[in-house]
């Protein structure tokens, strides 16, 4: 059986020849051009082998908002992963409704080989999370936006599209509402939905004694001070260039994504998601003086933990720990090549999204 790289590379060596053959020859202007449109059409394609499956797929136009008007995939979903609080009253409704679903669909689903459900649940083959991300198409996270950022850290290397269905509190990223939830599962295996892509940021923690400790992040990085009340000191450098000491309990280094969670709560600003830049919010500072800045996205972001008695502080990228960091251990953050492609329903606007999560435009007629 031929792979769709297979297949495009004889179109590319057949099909050009008979393109260019004919009564002129190969040198023919007029063939020439014809040769090169195909050569141009060709290229136009993109190969992503993120599992077992080749997905061929062909990059269609982005709009002024950034988003690409739908997902197109040459292959339905065959496999997907259900993330969540499966023992949670209101996940576990949806779950079992889209479980029901996905079966009629005959679409394999896999869970955590961990995963906790409220009463025996048939048709799901339990993963452990390291291979989740290889064997599946499509990921679903059910919850709120803490379990849609635990369901990026497990596909965040292997390219896999992630959905989010809202049955948490606030939900900026799971924007998918429980009655609209069929419909754009439906949507996501079909591929009519506008898909999203976000930048993950690179965590690396230089211990004083060799060793190192790495992570992703989609939402920020952070470092605050860990089982003690003293306040942090710590030293900030921008691509070499140093920039503040801080007197503090930490700071966030945030991507766009994540302007609107805990950096937002320190003062940050709310930054459109396809801004490519980086948020480095202080928190708690000592001196009022001390703000939010935005660096550039291609930036390298170093924080050093200075000397001080009794100082500790713990690394978290989106919640999760990553290490603590003592003093004279360095923490290096920078964009990741690895990006994240979420899926929103069609006419997704992200202002509107913002009213709504924030309580904008209260009193006035919605638009």
């Amino acid at each position: 059986m031929h792979t769709a790289r297979q297949k495009s590379q004889q179109r590319h060596q057949v099909g050009a020849p008979n393109r260019c053959d004919g009564a002129h020859g190969t040198g023919d202007a007029s063939a020439r051009r014809a040769a090169g449109k195909l050569t141009k059409w060709c290229a136009s394609f993109r190969f992503d082998f993120p599992g077992s499956h080749p997905r061929a797929t062909k990059t269609p136009p982005r709009t002024a908002a950034g988003f690409y008007p739908e997902l197109l995939m040459t292959f339905p979903v065959r496999a997907c992963a259900l993330v969540g609080r499966f023992v949670d009253p209101r996940v576990a409704e949806s779950v079992n409704a889209l479980l029901a679903h996905l079966k009629e669909r005959q679409i394999k689903v896999l869970v955590s080989e961990d995963a906790v459900f409220a009463s025996e649940v048939a048709g799901v083959v339990r993963t452990p999370e390291k291979e989740i991300g290889k064997r599946i198409d499509l990921i679903i996270a059910i919850g709120g936006d803490g379990t849609l950022l635990y369901a990026a850290g497990l596909v965040a290397r292997d390219k896999v599209p992630l959905l989010g269905i809202n049955r948490g509190r606030l939900g900026f990223l799971t924007d998918v509402l429980p009655q609209d939830m069929i419909d754009c599962v439906d949507g996501a295996i079909d591929g009519r939905l506008e898909a999203d892509e976000r930048p993950l940021l690179s965590a690396c923690l230089y211990k004083t004694n060799g060793t190192t400790a790495e992570g992703l992040a989609l939402n920020d990085v952070v470092m605050q001070k860990l089982t003690t009340g003293r306040m942090l000191d710590f030293e900030t450098r921008v691509n070499g260039r140093y920039v503040n000491t801080h007197a503090g309990d930490g700071i966030i280094v945030s991507t766009a994504t994540g302007s609107t969670a805990y950096s937002l709560s320190c003062g940050g600003p709310i930054i459109e998601p396809q801004l490519d830049v980086m948020v480095m919010a202080p928190i708690c500072p000592h001196t009022l003086s001390d703000r939010p800045i935005v660096v550039s996205g291609r930036s390298v972001v170093e924080v050093e933990l200075l000397e001080y008695p009794e100082t500790r502080a713990e690394l978290t990228c989106d919640g999760r720990v990553m290490g603590c960091i003592e003093q004279g251990d360095r923490l290096q953050v920078k964009a990741a090549d690895e990006r994240i492609t979420l899926l929103h329903p069609p006419g997704h606007d992200y202002y509107r999204l913002l009213r709504s999560k924030l309580h904008w435009g209260r009193g006035s007629v919605e638009r």
